[in-house]
């Protein structure tokens, strides 16, 4: 599917409902760009946690925690803040 959209000039994009449904979006997620020979690739992050998945040793109390959450609850215990 093909859809256009426009930079701002705050380098702002608006990326239309439709797609952000499909991948499951919402405002304030996390994506990850992929910068590839044909432009940018828009990815969730959970998308990136699959692609590494077996690369990464999480430990077992983080596992099945969501990326964001799990980074939050490492750092807090890693500095005790």
């Amino acid at each position: 599917m093909l859809t256009t959209a426009t930079i701002t000039s705050k380098r702002q994009l608006t990326i239309p409902k439709s797609i952000l449904s499909r991948l499951g979006l919402k405002s304030n997620s996390k994506v990850v760009l992929e910068e590839v020979e044909e432009g940018l690739l828009l990815k969730p992050t959970v998308a990136l946690i699959d692609d590494l998945a077996g690369s990464v040793n999480v430990s077992k109390k983080l596992r099945g925690t969501p990326a964001d959450e799990a980074i939050k609850k490492a750092k807090k215990e890693r500095f005790k803040a």
